[in-house]
């Protein structure tokens, strides 16, 4: 099979369908399918309703025609167009930031710059500033500056941006995959407009797929994919458009050296398989930030897993951060604390095997490690909960921190040195041992809190009968009944 889109010369290896050669080489699929307006966006509809802020966004810019929106000096304020605001977009990896950011400057006719924060410094920052001043000044132009991955700028460069943002030389379009709460400056914020972009849903990315295949821009009805394997490429892609556009073109490129070597005709479209979908993309890449939101999302949901009892749902959680390289030390802890926090007493036996399961993932690392936490995790997922523990200790320090403390009573003070009896200390102990079934009517809290309850056991597993018995106890120790 040969064909001036596909190879260069008779003799060289294949390239993927709607390519030309390298010498015309033309950018990568996802690239060349990139929105051109809103409408072609796929997904993300919560922000692309008629009358959502995003929409009035690029209606204004799109209305000043890339016009400054201050009036001439000396204009009344009445006909001057409100300035357009400033953005900061929020989300995953390929749900559209970048797109969305190029679709506000083709809607702004105006001038655009772009920044990424890992490149740029507070030097680039206000080179761009002092363009877009002169832009605005002297041409009545507007400059729309488009500054990815925003979260790696320091609050230094952040500042930076400031006084450009609110004196509108510039309009900001931020991206960043962090949580902007923690990672962007509270003035900036306040400045801007926070939209939350979503994974695409698998029907998104099947669209999506579905036009990159028909498109001109695409791959022009040059390969036919088969189900199954459209099937795997969105499955893949984790509502992820980039990654399910890089994936279709690999899979293209390989699907095209196969129908080479096979010899098809030129004007029949190439077969994408799903060995061909799995060839270009063989496993899912974790979405997973071991310093980022993912990071506690994930141990977050994970932790929320064992206590809802979903042994199923903390077994994946558990898997997604062992595959993503997760310190196992670090959800070997996590399953002690939750050992204590929320099974508790209802099974006394969960603390022993997360300490036990935390001290083999120290003599066995990975991977073996896993099977000890799996056992651990299934242990708590599947044990009776009770947090009343960690709710008395909760009240018991929430009372000492309010002052509710007393003194200690004279006969549990320390009696062993000369002189405590003369001060009345230990006199009248009664050594529990010594008393019918160990326990012995005494008054053991301050004064200031006799009576006072920290420790409700629930009617679940162990506590159960841990109620029961403390009723007695307390009863004993009140003087309300007899051992």
């Amino acid at each position: 099979m040969s064909g001036p889109d596909l190879f260069s010369d008779d003799d060289a290896a294949p390239a993927a369908p709607g390519r030309p050669s390298a010498e015309g080489a033309r950018p990568p699929l996802a690239v060349r399918m990139r929105p051109r307006t809103l409408d072609e966006v796929v997904g993300q509809q919560h922000l692309l309703r008629a009358g959502s802020p995003l929409r009035r966004l690029v209606e204004s810019l799109s209305a000043a025609g890339g016009a400054d929106p201050r009036p001439p000096d000396g204009a009344p304020r009445r006909v001057t167009r409100a300035a357009p605001t400033s953005v900061v977009l929020w989300g995953p990896p390929g749900t559209g930031k970048t797109t969305l950011a190029h679709v506000v400057s083709r809607a702004s006719g105006g001038d655009f710059e772009e920044l990424s924060a890992i490149t740029a410094g507070v030097k680039d920052v206000r080179r761009v500033m002092d363009v877009a001043r002169e832009r605005r000044d002297l041409h009545r132009r507007r400059t729309v500056l488009f500054l990815d991955e925003i979260h790696r700028f320091t609050k230094a460069q952040q500042d930076a941006l400031l006084p450009g943002v609110e004196n509108g030389v510039v309009v900001l379009v931020a991206a960043t995959t962090e949580n902007p709460s923690f990672s962007v400056i509270s003035p900036l914020l306040s400045r801007s407009l926070l939209l939350t972009l979503q994974p695409l849903e698998p029907a998104d990315v099947r669209g999506l797929l579905g036009r990159a295949l028909a498109d001109e821009r695409g791959l022009a009805g040059e390969v036919a994919v088969e189900d199954d394997a459209l099937e795997h490429l969105v499955r893949v892609a984790e509502g992820d458009a980039r990654r399910a556009l890089t994936a279709l073109e690999a899979a293209a490129g390989a699907a095209a050296a196969d129908a080479w070597e096979a010899g098809l005709p030129d004007d029949e479209p190439v077969p994408l398989r799903l060995e061909h979908a799995e060839r270009a993309l063989e496993a899912a890449v974790l979405r997973y930030d071991r310093d980022g939101d993912q990071h506690y999302d994930v141990i977050s949901a994970f932790i929320k897993s064992m206590r809802g009892s979903d042994v199923d749902a903390a077994l994946h959680y558990l898997a997604r951060m062992l595959e993503a390289g997760e310190d196992p030390r670090f959800i070997a802890r996590r399953i002690v604390v939750a050992a204590s926090e929320d099974v508790g007493m209802a099974d006394p036996t969960a603390l022993q095997t997360a300490v036990a399961a935390a001290q083999a993932v120290q003599l066995l690392g990975m991977p073996e490690a896993r099977i000890t936490l799996a056992q651990a995790v299934v242990h708590l997922a599947t044990a009776p909960k009770s947090n009343a523990a960690y709710l008395g200790v909760d009240a018991a320090v929430a009372d000492v921190r309010a002052g509710r403390a007393g003194v200690v009573p004279p006969h549990l003070r320390d009696g062993h040195y000369a002189g405590s009896a003369r001060l009345g200390h230990g006199v009248g102990y009664v050594y529990a041992h010594d008393a019918p079934h160990g326990v012995a009517p005494q008054q053991h809290l301050p004064d200031a809190l006799v009576g006072r309850r920290y420790y409700a056991p629930t009617d679940r597993g162990a506590e159960r009968e841990i109620g029961a018995r403390l009723e007695r106890l307390r009863a004993v120790l009140e003087g309300r009944a007899r051992p």
